[in-house]
């Protein structure tokens, strides 16, 4: 900010307090909302009311001014006069675009018709001393607007808009697991053993304890934990940590939903959460269509079933039923030009060539079923086929939208797939899971059969057509 701007503003703050007025009072009064003095204006004409808000319009023309002012509610304009409003010139001399003032007057329609508050007095509730953009002039640069999101909040109603939606979005998600008899609890953020999910984690310290802790990467493993203690159904909805890189699909915190359901099963979990996406999409848009990417999404027709096997074979040529090698993984992968790390293990090229190739072709919403198991370590195998699990996604718009099993309540099967998931990590795959002790020291004293589902902020994101750094209110950002 240049210093003759600096000083500008420093002066106006100056003239304001030797008028005798505070430049940042301890309090503001109000009688109602912009909007609502709006919507009762009629009855409300011929009353003393009082309004707050910033400042977002400004003219002066001699011996009569206007404004216009926003609150929370919406804006509304101010007519102030020399002779009937108190402090006019003050007014007139030290009020800026993006002050917050209160002002207090009588209702009534301009001649230009537009329903107003003539001002008797005023007082300032915040100075600013930096100019804040305009429409036009502002910051369009989207790093620096995700960096300041005040401002963004500021300039542009939409963004404003868009967290209200995410809001709903939310309490959908709540309100239908809490009706449906599920408890909602916490869990830790911090873990000794991170598990749920593929990815690397944060390290942090725990001064106290002298431990190093991870941040966790789901909500899984103390969820699971509390259907070993009796609870039937439970959920969370919280904040989790990925050392990821940043994409339109993946930021490093986000808030992750997961829910887990005993003595149920992958067919009342489909059946459940196909019900609960069409209320989401339908509390927070309205409707039943949304548009991701240039495709236009419709959730009210029943979701189809997707066989995983049977796509791969289609799209790939290769039969995830035989015992495929790596070598044969990475040799279709060639021949396809799909990109790869040499140290990639078989279900690191198996979910590789996944992406790539079917579900480019998943546009309209549907359950992805059977998975393989290497790329499954937390799900019961299929009893149909050992080679597959009871597992499904959400797919739409070429995005994975949920995760959701039919859990392994088997604790040796799980050790012997953590171990799998351990040589993973020693050969150099950071996002392999440990073997997490506790757990299957849990799992031991015997968990009921139960169906888990999980779903990120990705899905908000998705029916909003915005990368998920666009529906972070303050996401990461590298700083200047």
């Amino acid at each position: 900010m240049r210093e003759d701007i600096l000083q500008t503003k420093l002066d106006k703050l100056k003239d304001i307090r030797e008028a005798g007025m505070k430049a940042y009072p301890e309090k503001a009064e109000r009688s109602m909302t912009n909007t609502e003095a709006l919507e009762k204006f009629d009855s409300l004409q011929g009353k003393e009311i009082i309004l707050v808000g910033r400042v977002r319009s400004l003219r002066s023309m001699g011996n009569v001014a206007f404004a216009h002012i926003e609150d929370g509610s919406g804006k509304i304009q101010l007519f102030l006069n020399k002779k009937g409003t108190e402090n006019y010139k003050l007014f007139v001399s030290a009020i800026e675009i993006g002050d917050f003032i209160q002002a207090a007057g009588k209702l009534f329609v301009t001649k230009a018709g537009e329903k107003s508050l003539e001002v008797s007095a005023w007082m300032v509730l915040s100075k600013n001393i930096r100019p804040i953009p305009t429409e036009y002039f502002g910051l369009k640069d989207e790093e620096e607007l995700l960096r300041k999101r005040y401002l963004d909040l500021i300039m542009n109603p939409e963004t404003r808009e868009l967290f209200k939606k995410k809001n709903i979005f939310w309490q959908t998600v709540r309100t239908f697991l809490v009706k449906n008899g599920f408890l909602e609890v916490q869990t830790p953020v911090l873990e000794h053993t991170p598990g749920g999910a593929d990815a690397e984690p944060f390290v942090t310290h725990h001064n106290a304890l002298d431990q190093d802790f991870f941040m966790r990467i789901s909500l899984e493993l103390p969820l699971k934990r509390l259907l070993v203690g009796g609870y039937e159904k439970v959920f969370e909805i919280g904040r989790v940590f990925r050392n990821e890189g940043i994409d339109r699909e993946h930021l490093q915190e986000f808030d992750h939903m997961e829910f887990y359901w005993a003595y149920s099963d992958l067919k009342a979990g489909m059946k459940f959460a196909e019900k609960m996406y069409k209320k989401i999409v339908s509390e927070v848009t309205g409707g039943y269509e949304t548009e991701y990417e240039g495709e236009k999404i419709n959730w009210k027709t029943k979701f189809p079933i997707v066989d995983y096997f049977k796509e791969f074979k289609k799209e790939t040529g290769l039969d995830l039923s035989r015992d495929l090698t790596v070598e044969q993984l990475k040799a279709k992968a060639d021949e396809l030009g799909i990109k790869y790390e040499p140290g990639y293990s078989k279900s690191r090229m198996i979910d590789t060539l996944y992406k790539k190739t079917v579900r480019q072709k998943l546009i309209q919403p549907c359950f992805l079923v059977g998975h393989p198991i290497e790329v499954s370590p937390l799900a019961k195998r299929d009893p149909k086929n050992p080679k597959k699990v009871l597992r499904f996604q959400i797919v739409a718009g070429k995005s994975e939208l949920c995760n959701a099993f039919g859990e392994l309540n088997d604790p040796i099967d799980q050790r012997n797939r953590f171990e799998e998931q351990m040589k993973m990590r020693e050969a150099g795959d950071k996002e392999a899971q440990m073997i997490d002790e506790d757990f299957l020291e849990a799992l031991e004293y015997g968990m009921p059969p139960a169906f888990g589902f999980g779903m990120s902020e990705r899905f908000f994101s998705f029916i909003m057509d915005k990368s998920i750094r666009q529906t972070v209110i303050f996401p990461p950002v590298k700083s200047k």
